[in-house]
């Protein structure tokens, strides 16, 4: 028999059950009648739409412009870059269209599409470099188990796609990109990562490079948060994008692409989420905070009116206002509680005498009484206290749970604990392989190279790359 508390599964007695009523209960999304898809209702849609917010700010920085491509991709550009089509073709959907001829894949991801266009737009140095991004859908015919936001068939996501003239720049792209991601995550999602190149095996199929982002979820199974290509010129060299250079030779651009999805919604959940509900970083949390006034008959007209005016007074933090009279006040505290918002602020008759109020931290749930007259200055102090909090407990996780190993026993016992496990290996493909079988599955989340040579946990040659295995979403 499982246990529960406020009518949800404990999250350490059973992480799965515990996400899927979270997700349910805090409405942040719903099991479509498809299988493997999912309905995102408007809680989970207003968090993507802050991370929305955000990020076309930073790409407004980097002179990147939004666009749009079609969802149907013609089969034939698949099969353009040999090892991209290796790689998607066992996710890939169709679907018959006799008027072109050919089967339509629906978008897995839209390298093809996109850069059929930008064959034909570029044609001088002086078109360089080009910067597009597009937030949209795609779909992914997964074959294993589905899980609303970390791997459904069709989630929502942002790809961006540039040309560059020189190789150099396309590095520093891929780069710079990462290190945007990272800086997101960390600070508006309060979620810690580890940030590195991806395994030759692991790698984006067709890429030259890739850069991951990695979090650490409650079960010690790596999640990644987002990824960033330096494609080089393969793509270029198979869609023909090209360019005169200022000597009026034709060059092959160099190209990158970046990316993340509604999978941080998902993160968001597991991570901060505890045994009464989801736990909502301020800086991400479209409301900030709900007001629930206690009413009783004598004095319900003046705690209306005050809560009435406390909601007028911080409007500038989308406060929730719950006037419900045929709800306790019990009942909505674990309802808000449930879907993560960030502060409770409550005010009754006592209060109204005192002339305060009380604050309830979602995080810590610590009751602060506070004076009326410093609500407007203790509210940010407070906010900014719960997006630090929730930084650093998620970082000590993080932080205590890497590892390092020397023999493929001592791997094998490490992730079972659920730790992400460094060791020397030699990237070659096959060696990963090994690895994933011996260990059910544990695969290289992110390499590095060290200044000292190892030992490589498989071959027993001498090599200067670790690599981080952990099981994975």
């Amino acid at each position: 028999m499982k246990k529960e508390t406020q009518g949800i599964t404990i999250k350490k007695e059973n992480l799965v059950d515990w996400y899927s009523e979270v997700i349910q209960k805090a409405e942040l999304a719903d099991y479509a009648p498809i299988k493997g898809f999912m309905i995102i209702r408007p809680n989970a849609y207003s968090i993507w739409q802050n991370i929305q917010d955000y990020f076309n700010k930073v790409l407004e920085k980097k002179g990147v412009r939004n666009a749009y491509f079609p969802l149907l991709i013609p089969e034939s550009f698949f099969k353009k870059e040999a090892k991209h089509a290796e790689g998607f073709n066992p996710e890939l959907a169709y679907i018959k269209n006799t008027d072109e001829g050919e089967k339509l894949a629906l978008r897995p991801t839209s390298e093809t599409i996109m850069y059929d266009s930008y064959s034909k737009w570029i044609r001088s140095w002086r078109d360089l470099p080009l910067k597009i991004n597009q937030w949209c859908n795609v779909i992914r015919w997964e074959v294993k188990q589905t899980k609303p936001f970390l791997r459904t068939r069709e989630f929502l996501w942002q790809e961006g796609h540039c040309v560059f003239s020189s190789e150099n720049e396309a590095e520093e792209n891929m780069n710079e990109m990462a290190e945007e991601y990272k800086k997101m995550v960390e600070e508006i999602l309060a979620i810690p990562v580890l940030v590195g190149k991806k395994s030759q095996g692991e790698k984006f199929a067709g890429a030259q490079t890739t850069i991951t982002i990695e979090a650490l979820m409650p079960d010690g199974k790596a999640l990644q948060m987002g990824t960033s290509h330096n494609l080089g010129q393969n793509f270029a060299k198979a869609f023909n994008v090209k360019f005169k250079d200022q000597n009026e030779k034709e060059q092959y651009g160099w190209q990158t692409s970046w990316g993340f999805s509604t999978r941080l919604i998902g993160a968001l959940t597991m991570v901060h989420g505890d045994d009464k509900g989801l736990v909502l970083p301020p800086k991400i949390a479209h409301n900030k905070l709900v007001i629930i006034p206690i009413l009783f008959d004598k004095t319900s007209e003046k705690v209306l009116k005050k809560s009435k005016e406390l909601e007028k007074k911080l409007a500038k933090f989308n406060p929730i206002a719950d006037y419900r009279t045929d709800y306790s006040p019990g009942w909505k505290y674990h309802e808000w509680e449930m879907k993560g918002i960030p502060l409770r602020i409550e005010i009754g008759p006592n209060d109204l005498a005192k002339k305060q109020v009380v604050i309830v931290r979602r995080d810590t749930n610590e009751k602060i009484s506070v004076p009326e007259r410093n609500i407007e200055k203790e509210i940010p102090k407070l906010l900014d206290e719960i997006q630090k909090n929730l930084f650093n407990k998620a970082k000590e996780f993080l932080d205590s749970r890497i590892d390092k190993a020397e023999t493929l026993k001592e791997l094998k016992e490490k992730i079972k604990l659920g730790k992400i496990v460094k060791v020397y290996f030699i990237d070659d493909g096959k060696t990963e392989d090994y690895i994933k079988e011996a260990t059910e599955g544990a695969t290289s989340r992110l390499v590095e190279f060290s200044k000292t040579t190892g030992t490589c946990i498989h071959t027993g040659q001498k090599t200067n790359t670790i690599g981080y295995f952990s099981k994975s979403y």
